[in-house]
């Protein structure tokens, strides 16, 4: 909570929000980016995508639920976060919109649960009592690791047994060899990066324990915002969705390329060292396009665990391709 406490400070000391009472709609948008990356957002801003809007960065995002809290209070005006989350949150009467897709599990995209090779961890079972790390809880990396458990046919009071211990996702491989946790949830990035070290062993994959390739995570706005600020979302949303599609034709080295020039531009000392790991979103629908089934598949699984009640919330509640070009 302190995290949060310090990024709402952050960003009430700098937002420009819109003006509601003249009619103006909002065009300098504050949100959470990752140190040492890029996220679509950004990309889409330094390829000219976007006409009258500009992005304002208040802080590092350390997770989806944080970042539908800020959200919600108007601290922040978009923000990235699993479909779960986005689906709990709404549940409890925070009431945001998933309007594009940030990432997926096609073409090999998305997690993979990892343990070291000498853990003597081989199955679900062998986890009772165990640590897992996430970067905050009831996100992504939870879901899919307490979905994997149940897989494995893990009662629910085996299941309360497992820890959920929160670090930052830079130190998941420490935790991991340090045998600070037992368990971490890798993609992308930090998973080449680990994985490059050796001494691994791979328990289970996002893609097989959800059935089939999804959506997992998408950008979002709350309610409210997209009610003031209809333009303005349709313009960063046509936006991202051109970037992905940018993405999807353009050689790897020259995306890596680009992202440094980006990075290295916004003047932090970031390093671009892990760039050269850089996988592409695992994004299989055009321009970021949502589903419902993308949502409800994790729906089906929240309400049958008793995270969500059921008929609470539906998957068409929480997401629109409204604003998407590609939709047409």
């Amino acid at each position: 909570m302190a995290a949060i406490a310090s990024l709402l400070a952050l960003a009430a000391a700098g937002c420009a929000k819109s003006d509601a009472s003249s009619g103006e709609q909002d065009k300098v948008l504050q949100y959470l980016g990752t140190a040492g990356s890029v996220i679509l957002p950004e990309l889409a801003e330094a390829l000219g995508y976007f006409e009258t809007i500009r992005l304002e960065r208040v802080g590092n995002s350390v997770g989806g639920p944080e970042s539908i809290q800020l959200a919600a209070t108007g601290e922040i005006d978009f923000g990235v976060a699993f479909q779960g989350a986005i689906l709990k949150s709404y549940a409890k009467g925070v009431k945001v919109k998933a309007v594009i897709a940030s990432s997926g599990t096609s073409n090999g995209n998305g997690l993979y649960g990892y343990v070291l090779e000498d853990s003597g961890i081989g199955s679900g079972r062998d986890l009772i009592g165990k640590k897992v790390a996430v970067n905050i809880l009831g996100a992504n990396l939870e879901f899919v690791t307490k979905a994997y458990l149940k897989n494995e046919g893990l009662t629910d009071d085996e299941i309360r047994t497992v820890s959920f211990i929160t670090l930052p996702a830079s130190n998941y491989e420490l935790g991991l060899r340090n045998r600070q946790v037992d368990l971490v949830l890798l993609s992308g990035i930090n998973q080449e990066v680990a994985l490059s070290h050796g001494g691994l062993k791979e328990l289970f994959r996002e893609r097989d324990v959800v059935g089939q390739d999804y959506i997992s995570n998408s950008i979002f706005f709350s309610e409210s915002y997209i009610r003031r600020n209809p333009d303005t979302v349709r313009e960063f949303t046509a936006g991202v969705a051109r970037a992905i599609e940018w993405i999807k034709a353009t050689p790897r080295e020259d995306i890596i390329a680009r992202m440094e020039e980006i990075i290295k531009s916004r003047g932090n000392n970031e390093t671009t060292d892990l760039l050269r790991y850089y996988k592409k979103p695992g994004i299989a629908t055009e321009g970021g396009l949502l589903s419902g089934f993308d949502f409800q598949i994790v729906l089906d699984w929240l309400e049958e665990n008793g995270e969500i009640e059921k008929d609470r919330v539906k998957a068409a509640d929480v997401f629109t391709n409204e604003f998407n070009p590609y939709a047409d």
